[in-house]
């Protein structure tokens, strides 16, 4: 749909600009970013927005997460 971001675009870093868990790949991507199961990316989302910053930050990990292994 437009103005939704999936994938890794929208971000000079690479990452996301905003947390979009629509598709199984796309929460497959938030769980692995943040090192977390899908249900807690989710949980988060619910919580405080599609924010990755907030996101992380609800999740008890920096951002950007370098420590996630994705290159």
């Amino acid at each position: 749909m437009a103005g939704e971001q999936s994938g890794v675009d929208g971000d000079p870093s690479g990452d996301p600009a905003t947390v979009v868990l629509k598709q199984p790949r796309d929460r497959a991507y938030w769980a692995r970013r943040l090192e977390v199961p899908v249900e807690q990316v989710q949980a988060a989302v619910e919580a405080v927005g599609p924010d990755p910053a907030q996101v992380a930050a609800h999740l008890g990990k920096p951002w950007p997460y370098e420590a996630s292994g994705i290159v």
